[in-house]
Order: structure tokens, then C-alpha cells, then sequence
């Protein structure tokens, strides 16, 4: 079979055609630091029980399980779990909440926080730190507190590309609690 002059033209403008598609690829796959924001927004419903729930939530892969982002253009699509950071003030919380869908771990990238697990009446806390991580499991009670004297920055990770909602017990502030 013979060439002509043109074959190896071709062939050399598919590769430099597949090399940019794959260049385009590899930058629909990343969400860099210097594009993500802190949405003190998201949970600010949380501050009418007190000023204490004040987060900001930083969203890389998916939503999380704060709410419907899809119009996000910062955050990839989440195909099968969603990863996030969030950022709490010294002495800020995360209220009392249950996932019933999902497992939620939380990896510490800088700070202080304090994690607790609930059982009805029984609690129990853990503290971590520096590159410290806890695997919360489906269905368990947990809350978080910022306890050192800096910014709290941890990873959020939960186990679905859309979790349902968390829920909250009667006893907590959150109770009643609308997001609007």
C-alpha cells in the first residue's frame, strides 16, 4: 500500500488533535486551590440557632451534604461520592446531625476539632488533629466543634454522588430549622 505526501500530515494533526483533547481531559478533572471559594452562604441558615454554626464550606467534588449545588461551575460532577473542605473559626461547631444514607469521614488538615458520636444518651468525642481521620458510618449521630485557637481545616468526604439532606434530633438547636 502506498503513502502520499499527505498520510504523515494526518497522522501528526490527529496526534496533536488527541493531545489537546487529552490536555482538555486532564483539566476537566481538576479543581485547583486558587478557583475554590469559601461558601460561608450554604449552612448560614444554621446561624439562627447561634452565631457558633458560623462554617464555610469549600466544595471540590459534588455538593456534599449541604444541598443542591448543581449550578456550581466550580465543583466537578460527583459520580460516587462528593469531597469537600470545610472551614470552621476557633470555638464554631457542626450541630448534631445524622446522615442516613451515607458514611461521612472527615480528614484534618489544620486546627483542632473535636468529633462526637452519639447513642441516644451516650456520647462519645474524639480529637484530632493534623492529618488525623475519623469514618463515621451510615445512620450515626455525630457533630463537630472547632476546640483549638485557630481556623479548623478539614476534609469532608461522603460516600454517594447526592446524599439526602442530614437530619437533626428534637433536641437540637437545628430542630425546626428552615434553610430559607
Amino acid at each position: 500500500m502506498s503513502q502520499t505526501a499527505a498520510d504523515p500530515i494526518e497522522a501528526t494533526d490527529t496526534s496533536h488533535q488527541e493531545s489537546r483533547d487529552l490536555v482538555a481531559r486532564i483539566e476537566g478533572m481538576c479543581a485547583m486551590r486558587d478557583t475554590r471559594r469559601e461558601d460561608w452562604d450554604t449552612l448560614a441558615f444554621q446561624t439562627k440557632a447561634g452565631p457558633q454554626y458560623r462554617r464555610a464550606q469549600i466544595r471540590y467534588i459534588g455538593s456534599g451534604g449541604t444541598g443542591n449545588h448543581e449550578g456550581d461551575e466550580q465543583a466537578l460532577a460527583a459520580e460516587h461520592f462528593t469531597f469537600s473542605n470545610m472551614l470552621l473559626p476557633p470555638g464554631a461547631e457542626g450541630p448534631e446531625h445524622t446522615h442516613h444514607d451515607v458514611e461521612e469521614a472527615f480528614f484534618v488538615l489544620e486546627g483542632e476539632l473535636e468529633v462526637t458520636i452519639y447513642d441516644g444518651d451516650d456520647s462519645a468525642s474524639r480529637l484530632l488533629g493534623y492529618r488525623d481521620l475519623i469514618k463515621i458510618p451510615a445512620g450515626t449521630a455525630r457533630s463537630l466543634r472547632n476546640v483549638g485557637d485557630t481556623d479548623a481545616l478539614f476534609v469532608v468526604m461522603l460516600g454517594a454522588s447526592r446524599p439526602q439532606l442530614p437530619t437533626y434530633p428534637p433536641h437540637s438547636p437545628m430542630a425546626g430549622i428552615t434553610r430559607d
